[in-house]
């Protein structure tokens, strides 16, 4: 059982990002939380990503379908960028 408890710090910081987003199951995040408890450096990590995390959380909204360009959109940004660019 130990040696399924006890993971990488590899293996901790893709459990971190996976918990990050909701998609850790409950043995990863058991096992996320013995590793941060032993590791200093991966519990930094991890609470630098919890902070940012909640820090741009107003701003992480997943994307809604009807806030995407347009291709008339589209083209008329380009459009404009290639008007600056040239200057």
């Amino acid at each position: 059982m130990r040696k399924k408890l006890m993971i990488s710090c590899d293996e901790a910081t893709a459990i971190c990002d996976k918990n990050q987003y909701g998609e850790a199951s409950k043995w990863d995040k058991l096992r996320l939380s013995f590793h941060l408890l032993l590791c200093k450096h991966c519990k930094s990590y991890s609470n630098q990503n919890n902070f940012i995390t909640k820090l741009l959380g107003n701003y992480l909204k997943p994307c809604d379908s009807s806030k995407h360009l347009t291709i008339d959109e589209k083209n008329e940004l380009n459009e404009k960028v290639k008007d600056n660019t040239s200057l």
